[in-house]
């Protein structure tokens, strides 16, 4: 029987503190407390390594407790090497779409996965609950977690405080599904954006929330639409949990793009993230109500804002509820720092416009023709990619 653990505590910005050894009656005081209902921690088993605990913080720190004498701590290994023919149709780092998603707090080294097997496939996003508390500064604390047991997803969200985690590249796989058979889930379609969200799937994160209020979500939302992920379930809303499980259709995941649940995925048999609103998931209100027009954007309304904003002094705006909706998908590429998106198409907006007219996404114009004022062309592409209309 196990009689001592060494103790440590993984701090926010992943520093380690080593506090010694403590007995089996501390390690079982410190379960019991965070088992409490008033207690503001949650408690976590290692899923590969019995008897390891971890106590997840409301100040976002992680308790860790390891028993002395056990399996001896091995380094997070890094996932197998990408497919030859994987690797030369999708390089680890090609620039598609959205990487780094702007405003997202980084957690850890960067390195998760790889490059993904089956880059020809459709993109796709896949969501998670983490069955743990949201709000304070658990996404620290349930993203240092997923490091130490090496089933990082790329993004970890907390719908109460609208925060982000971001533990690796949008293009690179995750390491939070387990493998159908020797298909890697985790590396199927164009990409595979994970999402743990901190919340539990028997009551689901989507009841009285609205995405409406949540720009970090939305944020979320234009990142996958640019690497061309579609606005629908096709395999259908997420189950009630608990409940039945529902079919795992492998033609259905192979084939079609869109939005999964953990319910969804072949050769898994976790019954996560439960019954979602997908109307709200996707960025709409929800319910029966049918989801408000997408903004509509004038390119005659910015050339105008840009020939007047540029000269005047900072600050001068034109047609900036236009302009800012242009502004904020400049941001998802990550062309224009978040602070200058203000509604004002000054000469920030307008470099970041021809950066966007320069890239392969854009139209790859060059010379004249990326003069950062925008054409109907380019910004038709724009607007495919973050869910407004292009207009005359």
């Amino acid at each position: 029987m196990t009689t001592s653990f060494h103790a440590a505590t993984v701090h926010p910005d992943r520093s380690v503190t080593y506090c010694g050894e403590v007995d089996a009656g501390q390690v079982a005081t410190a379960r019991a407390i965070a088992g409490l209902d008033h207690t503001p921690r949650s408690v976590r088993e290692h899923p590969n390594r019995p008897g390891t605990l971890f106590v997840l913080r409301e100040d976002g720190a992680l308790d860790v407790y390891e028993p002395v004498g056990g399996t001896p701590f091995t380094p997070r290994v890094a996932d197998p090497a990408p497919r030859a023919s994987a690797a030369a149709a999708l390089p680890l780092g090609a620039a598609s779409g959205t990487l780094w998603i702007p405003g997202a707090i980084r957690i850890g080294d960067g390195s998760i996965g790889g490059a993904m097997d089956t880059p020809g496939n459709p993109p796709r996003v896949t969501l998670h609950t983490t069955e743990s508390p949201a709000g304070g500064h658990y996404l620290e604390s349930v993203s240092s977690y997923l490091i130490e047991v090496a089933s990082e997803p790329q993004l970890v969200y907390c719908p109460v405080t609208d925060r982000i985690a971001q533990l690796g590249p949008l293009n690179q796989s995750a390491r939070a599904l387990r493998n159908d058979g020797a298909r890697r889930t985790n590396r199927e379609g164009r990409v595979n954006i994970q999402i743990e969200v901190l919340a539990y799937a028997e009551h689901p994160w989507t009841t009285g929330w609205d995405p409406g209020r949540k720009p970090g979500w939305r944020s979320i939302l234009a990142a996958a639409r640019s690497w061309g992920v579609p606005d629908a379930f096709p395999a259908g809303p997420p189950a009630p949990y608990p409940g039945p499980d529902k079919p795992r259709s492998r033609s259905v995941w192979q084939n079609e793009g869109g939005y999964f649940g953990h319910c969804d995925v072949p050769g898994n048999d976790h019954g996560d993230p439960g019954a979602l609103d997908t109307a709200k998931v996707l960025g709409g209100p929800g319910g029966d109500t049918p989801p408000p027009p997408r903004p509509a954007v004038s390119v005659a309304h910015l050339a105008a804002a840009a020939e007047a904003d540029i000269p005047a002094p900072d600050g001068h705006t034109t047609y900036p509820d236009e302009v800012r909706v242009v502004e904020d998908a400049l941001v998802a590429e990550d062309l224009l720092d978040a602070r200058y998106a203000d509604g004002s198409f000054g000469t920030r907006t307008r470099d970041a416009y021809a950066a966007w007219q320069r890239s392969e996404a854009g139209g790859s114009y060059s010379g004249p023709d990326a003069d950062g004022i925008p054409g109907i062309a380019s910004l038709t592409r724009l607007a495919a990619r973050h869910g407004f209309t292009a207009t005359d």
